[in-house]
């Protein structure tokens, strides 16, 4: 099997172009691939489809083989995959992804490679229901207190395709992330567990964030988590609605706009190219 390493503001994937590539169990190439020791390593495994729909076709599996709905920082390797391989010659495409259809603008360097990528991440989704959360399915949570272990925490929960948990706190480099982020990950109000992001606020303009991704524990990077922090700012009165976000991997810029789309800009590097015999 041929494949990619690429990532996005360090979060990495193993990319298959399934336009050559046929993967007939994905889930357990997921965790082979992904393990650091005896696979590849990487936060998970990407594969690059054909659609009927769109320009190209998303889908993302976790270390674990769980598979998600949606990757921010997944979707703008895909799309410089897709252009650097002749995949697609446009600099505007769109991609397929279990969020729904999403248009992505392509930026080239010197030498006619995709380096940044623009992404409209469509609108949050606000409500239990949306979520998903238990609860009334109409409701939304924002500043909500939730009781972990030993702490209260106050959440605000967003979809951007996938759940996210958003979390303010004072220094998120000393905040205890191995030990809180997996228990709210598989909190019972989390039907399909969930994403958290603990987020330090630098000023109105600027934010910092570490994530703890559901099925993969902390990765450099997460692009609807960046995304859903842009919301969760604006909702809770903390931030303006473009935002520079300081991520362990690298920065994303944000901006949730009046019309109601988020979008998000960052880079997207590809890494090397290989064989891998999942035998």
């Amino acid at each position: 099997m041929n494949f990619a390493k690429m990532h996005g503001a360090g979060n990495d994937y193993v990319y298959v172009n399934c336009f050559e590539e046929t993967i007939n169990d994905p889930a357990s190439l997921a965790r082979q691939v992904s393990n650091r020791n005896f696979g590849i390593g990487s936060d998970g495994l990407i594969l690059i489809m054909p659609s009927e729909v769109a320009d190209v076709c998303m889908r993302m599996f976790n270390s674990d083989g769980s598979e998600s709905e949606m990757c921010g920082n997944g979707i703008r390797c895909v799309a410089k995959y897709a252009y650097d391989h002749g995949l697609v010659t446009k600099h505007e495409i769109t991609a397929e992804t279990g969020a729904g259809i999403l248009t992505l603008q392509l930026f080239t360097n010197d030498a006619g490679k995709v380096d940044r990528v623009r992404v409209n991440m469509g609108q949050p989704r606000l409500t239990r229901g949306q979520i998903p959360m238990t609860g009334n399915a109409d409701q939304r949570v924002v500043n909500q207190e939730l009781k972990v272990l030993d702490r209260t925490f106050h959440i605000t929960c967003v979809s951007m395709g996938n759940p996210h948990c958003v979390i303010f706190v004072d220094n998120v480099d000393e905040f205890p992330l191995e030990k809180y982020g997996p228990v709210i990950e598989n909190h019972e109000l989390f039907p399909n567990r969930t994403n958290v992001e603990f987020v330090e606020i630098i000023s109105p303009g600027e934010v910092k964030q570490r994530t703890w991704e559901r099925g993969a524990g902390e990765t450099l990077a997460c692009g609807t988590g960046a995304s859903a922090v842009a919301v969760a700012g604006i909702l809770n009165g903390r931030t303006e609605r473009t935002i520079l976000n300081h991520l362990l991997g690298g920065d994303l810029e944000l901006e949730w706009t009046e019309e109601g789309s988020v979008f998000m800009t960052g880079p997207a590097v590809q890494v090397f190219e290989g064989t891998f015999d999942p035998q």
